[in-house]
C-alpha cells in the first residue's frame, strides 16, 4: 500500500514553526481514478455532520474541522446538540443509522477515529448508506503545528466530495505595528515573523516558502525577501536609497516584480533572484506605477498608474507592452482606484476603489463589468484565497482596522484577526500539497 506523507515546516527568526507531517493511505474500496461524490440538489450547499471524536476531551478535532468545512462556504454544516450527536455514534459492532442522521438534513457523514499514530477519518454518503471514502492521518497531538495537520483533514473531505481540494491549510500574511505576521485560515495562531522592521506589503512566493515585503529604513524602502522555513533575509532592490514598494513575485518564483522610484515618477522594474541588475518593465514618463499583480499564467500584469490624472487600474502584457486602462473613467469626475489583485482562476481583478470611503470592488475581465462587493465601514486591500472564491481584506467595519473574509459567491463574511490596525493581507498558496513529499511502499 502506498503511503503519503505530507509535511510542512516553518522556521522564522523570532520562533520557529513546528514541523506538522499528515499521511493519508488511500482506502482500497475506492476505485483508483474515480470519484465517488455526493448527489445533492444543484444550487444548494450538502449538508454535513461531523461525529464527536473518541478520547478527543477538549472536542478540539471535530470543532476543527467542523468550522473549516463552515469556512469553505460550500457545505451546510449541522449544529447539534452534544448528547444527539453522542446517539449518532454507533456503538461498537453496529451499524451506522443513516435513516436517521438523513433526518437532520445531512447528505455527508464525517467520523474520525484516534490511532496510535493519529487519526482514521471515513466520509460517508448519507443517501447511499455507504462509504465515500476514507484516508488514514499521521500528525501527532504534541507537536505545536498539530492544528495546521488537522486543516489537511477538513481540505481532503472537500476534496472528496467536489473533486477540488480545500483551503484551510493555508495561512494569511500581514501587517500590524510594523511587524510582518502570519495567522492561519481561520484566524487562529498568529505568529510575528519580523520585529520592529517596518514591514509593508508582503506577497507569497508560489510555493509559499518565502515572502517578499518592503521594510521602511532611514535611506527609504527596500525590497527583502523572507525564507519562511529558515528565517533568512535578503535584500532585493539594488539602490541604496529611494524608493522601493509593493514587490509581488514572477507565477515561476524566478523574479520578482516592484516599483521604484527614481525622482520622475515611479516604473515597475523585473529582478531576477539569481542575479543582474532590475529590469525596467514601465515606462512612466513622470507618472507613478505601482502595485503590480499577475495573471496566473504570468502573461500579463495589472497595475496601478496616474498617467490619466488620477490612480487607475491598468492590465498590460508582462514585457510592459499592450498597456490598456481596465477600470472605466471619465476625465473630470472624481475617482481613485488601487490595489489590484488577479483571482486564481484568471477570471478577475478586485481592487479598492474610493467613491467617499474605500470599498472592494470586482471587475469581471469577459464582460469588463465592475461589482462592488462591500458597503460596511471602509475596505482595503483585496487579496484572493487560492480558491478564487474568498478575498481576505481590511475593513473598518468593527470600529478599528482589522482583517475579514469575504465570499464573493454567497457575500458572507467573517472576522479574521482581532488584533488593532491590522493590514496588507496576503492570502498564502496552498501551504501542502499531497502529491509532494516522501513515499514508501
Amino acid at each position: 500500500m502506498k503511503t503519503r506523507a505530507w509535511c510542512l515546516s516553518f522556521a522564522v527568526i523570532t520562533c520557529a514553526f513546528a514541523t506538522a507531517s499528515i499521511a493519508g493511505a488511500q482506502d482500497t474500496t475506492t476505485v483508483p481514478g474515480v470519484r465517488l461524490g455526493l448527489n445533492y440538489a444543484a444550487g444548494t450547499k450538502p449538508g454535513v455532520i461531523v461525529l464527536p471524536v473518541r478520547d478527543d476531551d477538549d472536542d478540539s478535532l471535530r470543532v476543527i474541522v467542523q468550522r473549516d468545512l463552515d469556512y469553505s462556504d460550500r457545505m451546510n454544516v449541522i449544529a447539534l446538540d452534544a448528547e444527539t450527536l453522542r446517539g449518532l455514534v454507533p456503538a461498537p459492532g453496529e451499524k451506522i443509522n443513516f435513516e436517521l442522521v438523513a433526518k437532520f438534513g445531512a447528505v455527508l457523514l464525517v467520523r474520525m477515529t484516534p490511532t496510535s499514530q493519529g487519526m482514521h477519518v471515513a466520509a460517508y454518503d448519507v443517501a447511499r448508506g455507504q462509504l465515500l471514502q476514507s484516508d488514514h492521518f499521521l500528525f501527532d497531538k504534541r507537536d505545536r503545528d498539530w492544528r495546521f495537520a488537522i486543516h489537511g483533514v477538513s481540505d481532503q473531505i472537500e476534496q472528496w466530495v467536489f473533486g477540488k481540494r480545500g483551503i484551510a491549510q493555508t495561512r494569511i500574511a500581514y501587517i500590524a505595528n510594523s511587524e510582518l505576521k502570519i495567522v492561519d485560515s481561520d484566524g487562529a495562531e498568529t505568529r510575528a515573523i519580523t520585529t520592529g522592521r517596518g514591514a509593508l506589503s508582503p506577497a507569497w512566493s508560489p510555493t509559499g516558502e518565502s515572502v517578499v515585503y518592503t521594510v521602511l529604513g532611514n535611506t527609504g524602502t527596500q525590497v527583502e525577501e523572507l525564507d519562511v522555513r529558515t528565517g533568512h533575509t535578503r535584500r532585493v532592490s539594488q539602490i541604496r536609497a529611494g524608493l522601493n514598494i509593493t514587490p509581488v513575485y514572477q507565477p515561476g518564483g524566478n523574479a520578482i516584480l516592484y516599483a521604484q522610484g527614481t525622482g520622475y515618477g515611479t516604473d515597475l522594474v523585473l529582478a531576477a533572484l539569481d542575479s543582474g541588475s532590475p529590469k525596467k518593465i514601465t515606462i512612466g514618463r513622470g507618472s507613478d506605477n505601482t502595485s503590480p499583480s499577475y495573471s496566473p499564467d504570468g502573461r500579463q500584469i495589472a497595475f496601478i498608474s496616474g498617467k490619466s490624472g488620477s490612480p487607475q487600474v491598468y492590465i498590460m502584457d508582462a514585457d510592459g507592452s499592450n498597456v490598456q486602462l481596465l477600470t472605466p473613467y471619465t476625465p473630470g469626475v472624481r475617482s481613485y482606484r488601487a490595489s489590484p489583485d488577479w483571482s486564481p482562476d484568471g477570471r478577475a481583478i478586485a481592487y479598492e476603489q474610493q467613491d467617499g470611503l474605500f470599498q472592494i470592488w470586482m471587475i469581471d475581465l469577459r464582460d469588463r463589468a465592475p461589482k462592488q462587493l462591500t458597503s460596511e465601514g471602509e475596505n482595503e486591500d483585496p487579496s484572493w484565497a487560492p480558491d478564487g472564491r474568498h478575498i481576505v481584506f481590511t475593513s473598518s467595519r468593527g470600529g478599528n482596522k482589522q482583517l475579514w473574509i469575504l465570499d464573493t459567491e454567497s457575500g458572507r463574511s467573517r472576522q479574521l484577526t482581532h488584533s488593532r490596525g491590522a493590514r496588507l493581507a496576503a492570502w498564502s498558496p496552498i501551504l501542502a500539497n499531497p502529491e509532494v513529499g516522501t513515499y514508501s511502499q
